[in-house]
């Protein structure tokens, strides 16, 4: 049986967000935030149909899928940067840290839709809600986790924090498994709580400073057919992308 979030309405966003460190927002949420309701998104889920193998797994896994894009926003203006590899320190990814991971960009025509920058300038003011306004530095990942190897795992690094403000974790779409239950626990204490994101376009956001995440293995609900976990995992920073630079 699955676990649901409990959702927070648009209004009281940032009031949970920095009251528990974390919150959930539903789709109708989302689609407030964007001006757009959640039909506007219809053709984004096929996006996700096209996403490149990741060849960096350690565990020697194939399950999963996945683009990278970064972006600055500042305001309303959100502005693409030249493409660059993913970076992440050791002590944030004792699995794939302290390598430049070259991923393919997102297609420039998700990129180029109206909502996309809209999602960006949006959930950057959470962050500045969070953390005072500033400059935002949005690393962008759409994955996708499959059944290929018979179990797929959304967070092969375990229990982590990203090294960064604010992370939101989309689910885009959940097709044919069971699994992916997301846990979230206090970096600095016991307290954790646990659920299933199962409604489309539904988004966690996380204080990284104060919580750490993982999602649960997926598996087929039929072995025969297989299935996935699409989500859209954003990540905002102050002061400069993560990389060897700025470690």
């Amino acid at each position: 049986m699955m676990l649901a979030p409990a959702l927070t309405p648009l209004s009281g966003l940032d009031a949970t967000l920095a009251a528990q460190g974390f919150a959930v927002l539903n789709a109708h949420g989302l689609g407030e935030m964007l001006s757009a309701p959640p039909e506007a998104l219809a053709a984004w889920p096929a996006y996700w149909d096209r996403l490149p193998a990741d060849g960096y797994l350690r565990d020697g896994g194939r399950y999963r899928r996945r683009r990278h894009s970064c972006f600055i926003v500042e305001g309303q203006a959100v502005t693409q940067v030249p493409h660059r590899p993913h970076w992440q320190p050791v002590s944030y990814n004792a699995l794939h840290g302290g390598i430049q991971r070259h991923f393919e960009p997102i297609e420039p025509s998700l990129v180029a839709d109206p909502l996309w920058s809209r999602w960006l300038a949006g959930m950057a003011a959470r962050a500045s809600a969070l953390r005072g306004s500033r400059t935002w530095y949005v690393e962008a990942h759409p994955f996708r986790i499959d059944t290929t190897d018979g179990i797929g795992r959304p967070t092969p690094e375990g229990a982590h924090r990203d090294g960064v403000d604010l992370v939101t974790v989309t689910l885009i779409s959940r097709v044919g498994i069971k699994g992916g239950e997301t846990r979230v626990f206090e970096a600095q204490g016991t307290a954790g709580q646990r659920f299933t994101l199962s409604e489309p376009f539904s988004t966690l956001l996380l204080d990284d400073e104060r919580v750490i995440h993982e999602s649960t293995p997926i598996q087929p609900l039929d072995p025969a057919v297989g299935g996935h976990r699409d989500t859209l995992v954003l990540t905002f920073r102050s002061g400069g992308f993560q990389g060897p630079e700025n470690s």
